[in-house]
């Protein structure tokens, strides 16, 4: 019997200029991806055809980069990605946004220009103009990865973690779910956002101070409290009844972040009862404390 060849994965990785993308797109090749960057997006489905052709068993997958360059005005992303996926194998969307004043910054320190800035935009408006630009694409990404407060390192461990839950899946919704605290800022990447800090702070107890949400001891005196017991039932109660309405919508994925002051004790005590509950609901999932460290 003819061995069957493996069906292996397609990237597409795009995003704002300054963002992150460069960087991401090197984790895909040290993680045995074959990568390609500033490729045209009418381009990509014939490459993904001749890789698929040669019989290469070096390369655990193909990542296409695409930024301002590649980009055609009005183009249907909906249809470009179609185009990949009956090219034979599965095709996931990554896109990497920042803050306006974090890309600025960027550019600042590696004092090279903005691709848009040749069009006669100051550096600002650039920015916000590939940002309007790109957004039917972000629309379209089954992750979006807001890179602001991200080190390389940082935006590194988050990408290798995440790629695990989208590597091989298919098109169902992916949902995020993220601890944080207010006093570090809302993240903008969030869909749906709880405010928990009605919930009994243990920040305030010596013992429990130093230890965190993922502590049994943080988790019984968040959750057992009274309020703890009226809320989670019905937050975890809320969450399955919506989902499913929001995936029907067609969305590719939802981040649902919930705070606390610090980030590190009550939101995070919440955040993994979601998470648990979610994905023994069947849900692809994720998990990120985003100022645990920091709370």
């Amino acid at each position: 019997m003819a061995r069957t060849k493996p069906v292996l994965p397609v990237v597409v990785l795009a995003g704002l200029s300054g963002s992150g993308k460069s960087t991401a797109l090197n984790v895909f090749e040290d993680m045995g991806y074959f990568c390609v960057d500033g490729l045209p997006a009418s381009l990509m489905p014939k490459l993904v055809g001749f890789f698929e052709s040669r019989d290469d068993s070096r390369y655990r997958g193909l990542a296409l980069g695409l930024d301002t360059r590649g980009f055609e005005p009005g183009a249907n992303w909906e249809r470009v990605l179609e185009e990949l996926r009956r090219a034979g194998p599965p095709v996931q969307l990554i896109f990497t946004e920042a803050a306006t004043g974090a890309i600025m910054r960027r550019y600042a320190t590696t004092r090279r220009p903005h691709p848009l800035e040749a069009e006669g935009y100051g550096l600002g408006e650039a920015v916000e103009e590939e940002r309007r630009r790109l957004s039917a694409l972000r629309d379209v990404a089954a992750l979006v990865m807001e890179t602001t407060g991200f080190s390389v390192h940082d935006l590194r461990r988050q990408l290798q973690e995440k790629w695990k839950f989208l590597e091989g899946e298919g098109p169902s919704m992916k949902v995020h779910v993220m601890s944080f605290g207010f006093k570090y800022g809302i993240p903008t990447e969030s869909d749906v956002l709880f405010d928990l800090r009605f919930l009994p702070n243990p920040h305030f107890d010596a013992a429990l101070k130093p230890l965190s949400g993922q502590d049994k001891a943080v988790v019984d005196y968040v959750l057992a409290s009274s309020e703890g017991q009226s809320f989670l039932p019905r937050l975890q109660s809320f969450l399955l009844d919506v989902l499913p309405l929001y995936a029907r919508e067609g969305r590719y994925r939802l981040t649902i972040a919930l705070g606390c002051t610090g980030g590190r004790h009550r939101s995070v005590a919440v955040a993994e009862a979601v998470f648990d509950t979610l994905r023994a609901a069947g849900y692809i999932m994720t998990l990120e404390h985003r100022h645990i460290e920091k709370g």
